[in-house]
């Protein structure tokens, strides 16, 4: 069998995987014999091998992966018949507060927003993955305490909460997608204060 460069079978690996591969997984390519540090050393250089290109080599919470590059997202959207889900204001200010202020409860959210938080938005976001109960807070009716997933994490491209951006710039981020992933867009909708929400439909 012919050699192969270690960077090859890296870059083959993550072109044909379904999600991010981590460097420990990356390492059973070769049966261990390279080190983490070797193995991101090829990471490294696929990533500046790629950049400039239509994909690019991304590192995100749950390990590395190549993902389409925002300069052809346009281009690739005309190619896609399904139209974008798209979320109401209420539905990604309660997203933005749980991101930023997690772990938050409902009734932390409501206090925040200064409306009820209906019930199908948190179970949207939970069956989405990008929202989990990470504890529940010691007080009387031990509310749920929730925070947001690794899925959260890559489906924005970032590797941590870290990448967020600054409220002080961005006071309620859009958390647009890439044009792989589901587009997450405000309605321009308002609320009546201290109103219960309006039902959470998707705009068609």
């Amino acid at each position: 069998m012919a050699y192969l460069e270690p960077q090859f079978v890296i870059e083959a690996a993550l072109l044909s995987a379904s999600k991010p591969m981590a460097v420990r997984d990356l390492r059973r390519l070769f049966d261990d014999r390279l080190s983490a540090k070797t193995v991101r050393g090829h990471l490294e250089s696929l990533q500046r091998f790629w950049e400039g290109r239509g994909m690019r080599l991304v590192e995100l919470a749950d390990g590395w992966r190549f993902q389409t590059s925002t300069d052809v997202s346009v281009n690739l959207a005309r190619l896609d018949e399904e139209k974008p889900q798209r979320y109401t204001r209420a539905a990604m200010e309660t997203l933005a507060i749980i991101a930023y202020r997690q772990p938050v409860t409902r009734g932390d959210i409501e206090e925040l927003r200064g409306v009820t938080v209906n019930p199908a938005t948190i179970r949207l976001f939970e069956e989405r993955g990008w929202i989990e109960t990470v504890g529940h807070r010691e007080t009387p009716g031990r509310p749920a305490l929730l925070g947001t997933t690794k899925a959260f994490l890559n489906d924005l491209g970032l590797r941590s909460l870290d990448e967020l951006p600054s409220l002080d710039d961005e006071p309620l981020p859009d958390f647009l997608l890439s044009a792989e992933q589901t587009e997450a867009r405000t309605s321009g909708e308002e609320e009546e204060p201290l109103q219960k929400e309006m039902n959470f439909e998707k705009n068609e």
